[in-house]
């Protein structure tokens, strides 16, 4: 083994320290929501800067945050838009890619510049709406799933990974009669398990994380996914609705740990998700990164 020198010792020392204060930096505002979200609120509102440890254990917010029905109803509607539209994503993305990725496509370089100049230039909010509006999705959750069903940036990453899959194992497959699809289902997507991981990774956070569309598109409060309900929570102070039956000294207290509950309840979900797509990231969003 080769001898680290002292100026080497000291930068991997220096580095160590580094690397953990950053990820102290990074994880102690969650810590705090989640210790302010469990801990008496009165003492709570009295507290000035850092705290480390609750006081006066409760799950009275908690409790307040899940007997409240929109909650609930975002939470559903929220699991629709995931579910139903990063599939959709998923599968018109590989659609797309997998016909941009193949040698004899006509077309195919003009193609992907009309994809890649959507990166740059965009209509805006209001030829967005009347588009919306033009297709009869205004107050419907599919105005949060159709319109964005293809992200070109994705398509790029995708169409990159196919790509690289060996065009032998295409032409064996053709010559025993297997058509585009059984290409696609059978070899090519088998194949690239690491990018349709980071696919999913990608459309599921941005479906959870979404609510300006909401906001512009829904009327009918039945309809509101998580977010735009964590929104209204957060920044119109709505949070009246869940304190039926508090009094009223203590109305503004719990109400602050009612805020702190909900950024935990709409957070955790999407990051228990990360660790099973894990070792599938790094592999998947690296493709493209290198040229052979």
């Amino acid at each position: 083994m080769m001898k680290t020198s002292i100026s080497g010792k000291m930068f991997d020392t220096g580095n160590t320290i580094l690397m953990l204060l950053l990820c102290f930096i990074t994880a102690y505002p969650f810590l705090y929501i989640f210790i302010a979200s469990v801990s008496d609120p009165s003492w709570l509102v009295q507290q000035r800067g850092m705290i480390w440890f609750p006081e006066g254990f409760t799950m009275a917010a908690y409790n307040l945050v899940f007997d409240n029905p929109m909650i609930r109803t975002g939470y559903l509607n929220t699991l629709f838009i995931l579910v139903i539209g990063t599939a959709l994503n998923v599968l018109v993305t590989s659609f797309g890619a997998y016909a941009l990725s193949r040698r004899e496509v006509m077309w195919k370089h003009p193609i992907m510049f009309l994809i890649v100049f959507t990166m740059f230039f965009q209509g805006g909010i209001i030829p967005s709406y009347l588009l919306v509006d033009g297709l009869g999705l205004l107050d419907s959750r599919w105005a949060l799933i159709l319109p964005g069903l293809v992200s070109a940036f994705n398509l790029i990453i995708m169409r990159t990974s196919f790509a690289a899959v060996p065009v032998s194992l295409e032409e064996s497959a053709k010559l025993d009669g297997a058509n585009d699809f059984t290409v696609l289902f059978r070899i090519v997507l088998p194949l690239s398990l690491p990018v349709v991981a980071v696919m999913i990774l990608f459309y599921g956070v941005s479906h959870w994380n979404a609510w300006f569309g909401a906001m512009i598109y829904l009327r009918d409060r039945e309809l509101f996914p998580l977010q735009l309900v964590l929104r209204e929570i957060l920044i119109t102070n709505s949070t009246d609705s869940m304190l039926t039956g508090v009094g009223g000294g203590d109305r503004m207290p719990i109400g602050e740990t009612i805020k702190y509950a909900t950024i935990i309840v709409a957070t955790v979900p999407i990051l228990v998700l990360y660790p099973f797509l894990q070792r599938y990231f790094v592999k998947g969003v690296m493709i493209g990164a290198i040229k052979e």
